[in-house]
C-alpha cells in the first residue's frame, strides 16, 4: 500500500484490509508514522509518540473490530500504561501512567494500534489548542488557523490523515467544535454512555464525556459499539443500545422527522454569514427530503446557563489546584499555570456550596425543557460553530490582556464580581462557539456534521441534538447526510490533496 491510498481509507476499511491479509498492522503503522513525520512538524498534532512500542504491540496477533488500525488518543483522561499524560499542563509534564484508563482499555481490546497522544489546551479548558507547554496545533485546511479545542490535536491528526480516527473528549463542545473547524464528523454521546475512570465516577459533574473524532459515520458507529458500557461505579448510566450501531448504515428508513431549528446564538453574540449559509443549505436539503421544519429556540437563558457552567469550572479547578499544590508540596502561583486555570481556580475558592448546587439545578431545568422540546421534535438543529476557525493566537490572551484580567480580578470583592471576570475572559472564545455547551449540561447526544466550506477555504458544520439515549437516531440521520451532496467531509482539504 502506498501513502496516498492510506490517506483515502477510514478505520473500517483499514480493519477489513488487515482481516483479509491485504495489509498488515505494521504496514499501516509505518504509513501512519511516515505521514506523521511529514506533517506533524507544522501541525503539532502530537505531543508524544510511541512508534517502537506500537510496532511491538502490532507484531502480537490480536483480534477485535479495529485490529491493526492506527489510532491516537488525547493527552487528557485517556491514559496509556507506561506513557506520560500531562493534560497540557506544566504541573503534570512528568508523571508516567501506571495503567490504561477504562476508555483506552476498551480501545486496546478492539485491536487498535496506539500511535501516541495528541495536543490539548491546559486541562481542556479552551476551544482552541494552544498550550504554553507544547505550543499551538494547526488546522490542516490552513495552518494559519486553529483546529479548535480542546480536542484540537486529535482533529489535526485525523484531518491531515495521520490516523483515521482519534480519541477526543467533550466537556463544552470539545469534539463538535474541532469537527466543525476541520470538516470531520463529531459525536458527543449521551451522558454516561462511555467509560470513565478509574478513580473517578464523573467528569465535570457529567458535562464531559470521552469519545472520538472520525472522518466517517461508520467509524463512529463502530467505536460506540465498542465503548458503550454500563459501569456500576460511575455516577451516570445510559441504557445500552440493543442492536449494533454499525448496522444503522444499512437502514433504509423512510421516516419523516420533525426538526426544530434556530440560527440564534443562545448568548446573544453575532453569527457569521458562513454559519447562516451552512444552516440554509441544510434546511433546504432537509425540506427536499420531506422532513418537517419549524424555527424555534430552546427557550433557555443561554447566558445564565453559561454562567452556571463557568461556576462549575471554577469549583472543579479549585479542587484540582488544591490537589496539585499537595502533590507539589508548595503553594502554587500564576507562573505555574495559564491565566484561565489560575482565575478559575481562584474564583472557585469563593464559590459557596449553595451556589454550586444551584448552578447544577439550572442544568437540570434546562434538561427538562429540552426533554419537553424533544417530545414534539426528533432533532434540534443549530450551527455547530458561529464562525469558521479563528487564526492562531487570536483567542490566546496577550500579556497585556492577562495583566488587565489579573488586576480586575484582584479588585473583585464578591463571588458575583469574580464570575463576571471569568465570563468576560471567555467571551471572545464563546462568541465563536456558543451552541455546543447546551448538550453537555443537559446530557443529550449531539453531532457536528460537515456541510459547508467558506470562500476562504475553511469548513464549518451544523449541529443536531436528540433526546437522551437516542444516539442511534442521530447516527441514522448522519448516515443519510453522509450519502448526500450536503456532506463535504474532507473535500477541499489541501493537506490531503483533495
Amino acid at each position: 500500500m502506498d501513502l496516498q491510498t492510506y490517506l483515502t481509507l477510514d478505520a473500517t476499511a483499514m480493519a477489513e484490509l488487515v482481516q483479509t491479509k491485504e495489509a498488515t498492522p505494521e504496514e499501516l503503522l509505518n504509513l501512519s508514522f511516515r505521514r506523521l513525520e511529514e506533517v506533524n512538524p507544522e501541525l503539532n498534532a502530537f505531543v508524544a509518540t510511541r512508534k517502537e512500542r506500537a510496532l511491538k504491540e502490532a507484531a502480537v496477533k490480536t483480534g477485535g473490530l479495529f485490529a491493526g488500525v492506527p489510532m491516537a488518543v488525547k493527552n487528557i483522561s485517556q491514559s496509556l500504561k507506561g506513557e506520560p499524560l500531562s493534560a497540557g499542563s506544566k504541573l503534570l509534564s512528568g508523571p508516567i501512567m501506571q495503567q490504561d484508563s477504562h476508555f483506552t482499555a476498551k480501545l486496546r481490546n478492539s485491536g487498535v494500534s496506539f500511535v501516541g497522544h495528541t495536543n490539548t489546551p491546559e486541562f481542556g479548558l479552551k476551544n482552541i489548542t494552544e498550550p504554553e507547554l507544547y505550543g499551538p496545533s494547526r488546522n490542516p485546511w490552513n495552518p494559519d488557523f486553529s483546529p479548535g479545542g480542546s480536542s484540537g490535536g486529535s482533529a489535526a491528526a485525523v484531518a491531515s490523515g495521520i490516523v483515521p480516527f482519534a480519541g477526543a473528549s467533550d466537556g463544552g463542545g470539545s469534539i463538535r467544535i474541532p469537527a466543525s473547524f476541520t470538516g470531520l464528523f463529531g459525536l458527543k454521546p449521551t451522558r454516561g454512555k462511555t467509560p470513565v475512570g478509574p478513580g473517578i465516577g464523573r467528569q465535570w459533574q457529567g458535562a464531559a464525556i470521552d469519545f472520538a473524532l472520525t472522518r466517517t459515520v461508520r467509524d463512529s458507529c463502530g467505536l460506540l459499539d465498542i465503548l458503550q458500557t454500563i459501569q456500576p461505579e460511575a455516577a451516570f448510566q445510559a441504557p445500552l443500545y440493543p442492536g449494533k450501531y454499525t448496522d444503522l448504515q444499512h437502514s433504509e428508513s423512510k421516516t419523516k422527522w420533525k426538526i426544530a431549528f434556530s440560527f440564534d446564538s443562545p448568548v446573544g453574540t453575532p453569527i457569521s454569514e458562513d454559519a447562516k449559509q451552512a444552516m440554509q443549505k441544510t434546511l433546504r436539503w432537509l425540506e427536499s427530503e420531506g422532513h418537517s421544519l419549524e424555527e424555534k429556540t430552546a427557550g433557555i437563558d443561554g447566558v445564565r446557563l453559561m454562567q452556571d457552567y463557568y461556576l462549575m469550572n471554577s469549583g472543579e479547578m479549585a479542587l484540582l489546584m488544591r490537589r496539585m499544590a499537595k502533590m507539589a508540596g508548595r503553594q502554587l502561583t500564576p507562573a505555574d499555570m495559564e491565566i484561565e486555570t489560575w482565575l478559575l481556580s481562584e474564583a472557585g475558592k469563593s464559590v459557596y456550596a449553595a451556589d454550586y448546587s444551584d448552578s447544577l439545578a439550572s442544568w437540570d431545568a434546562a434538561a427538562a425543557k429540552m426533554a419537553a422540546l424533544h417530545n414534539r421534535f426528533d432533532f434540534y438543529l443549530t450551527p455547530a460553530t458561529a464562525f469558521t476557525a479563528p487564526r492562531i493566537g487570536e483567542l490566546t490572551h496577550s500579556a497585556e490582556s492577562k495583566a488587565r484580567l489579573l488586576e480586575r480580578f484582584a479588585k473583585s470583592t464578591t463571588m458575583a464580581d469574580q464570575q463576571e471576570v471569568i465570563y468576560d475572559m471567555f467571551l471572545p472564545s464563546l462568541t465563536y462557539t456558543p451552541y455546543t455547551q447546551l448538550a453537555n449540561l443537559t446530557g443529550q447526544p449531539s453531532i457536528s456534521v460537515p456541510v459547508h466550506v467558506s470562500e476562504s477555504g475553511l469548513p464549518l458544520g451544523v449541529q443536531f441534538m436528540a433526546q437522551k439515549g437516542e444516539d442511534h437516531r442521530l447516527l441514522e440521520l448522519a448516515f443519510h447526510i453522509e450519502r448526500s451532496s450536503l456532506w463535504i467531509g474532507q473535500k477541499g482539504n489541501p493537506s490531503l490533496g483533495s
